[in-house]
């Protein structure tokens, strides 16, 4: 079985969400394989003013998630009219140098939403990434500003949208027998831990017909 992530660096709800990624990971160790792909958000879904950000961080943080702290609004850049790919490039540039893990997108993420640094510049993401890395800061920006990179990116983002998607974060269940289940925007454990759990006995069940009555008949 495999569970896709599709997660957008500076999203306040894939923050929110991943405790939720880390409990999978713990509760499905060695039963389903893992993996995050950057989902990049369209500048207008980005907020259009300092303001508005502070808005959606009372309602996702405090109403929604009645979370003890509200995530930090300093990274907002009003003039960059919502172009922050920076931050998701350098996380995926990260992967090459073997950080195919959460810690680089993670660090960015920390770094941005709660303690305000403007990580929408590549250089300042860099930095961030490589400290937490330990990696050369040179290497991961010329990396983090190749074609190979951004054309990862691209895909991984038409990957998300060829499911007709919309909101971060999103998860896409598959599992051996050619099910699929797709989830967006939420960020509770039950759904996502009741419709994997369902997945994995169907192919368990699959598998042990399989044993007694082996394969279809051919015609």
């Amino acid at each position: 079985m495999k569970i896709t992530y599709y997660v957008e660096v500076l999203s306040s709800w894939c923050h929110w969400v991943e405790p939720v990624w880390v409990e999978l990971k713990r509760r499905y160790a060695g039963r389903a394989e893992f993996e995050w792909k950057i989902a990049l958000m369209r500048p207008e879904d980005f907020p259009a003013s300092l303001a508005q950000c502070e808005w959606f961080y009372q309602r996702s943080g405090g109403t929604v998630m009645h979370s003890p702290y509200r995530l930090n609004s300093g990274w907002f850049e009003a003039a960059r009219k919502g172009d922050y790919t920076a931050p998701n490039l350098v996380a995926e540039a990260a992967k090459d140098f073997g950080f195919t893990g959460d810690e680089i997108r993670l660090a960015i993420a920390h770094a941005a939403l709660r303690e305000g640094q403007k990580v929408g510049d590549l250089a300042t993401a860099v930095k961030v990434a490589a400290k937490a890395g330990r990696m050369e800061v040179k290497k991961l920006q010329k990396a983090a500003e190749s074609n190979l990179v951004k054309d990862r990116v691209a895909t991984s983002t038409a990957d998300f949208l060829a499911h007709q998607l919309t909101q971060r974060p999103a998860f896409v269940l598959t599992d051996a027998i050619g099910d699929k289940a797709v989830f967006s925007g939420l960020v509770q454990l039950e759904p996502l831990a009741a419709t994997i759990d369902a997945m994995l006995a169907d192919t368990a069940a699959y598998a042990a017909h399989k044993v007694h009555f082996g394969e279809p008949p051919k015609g």
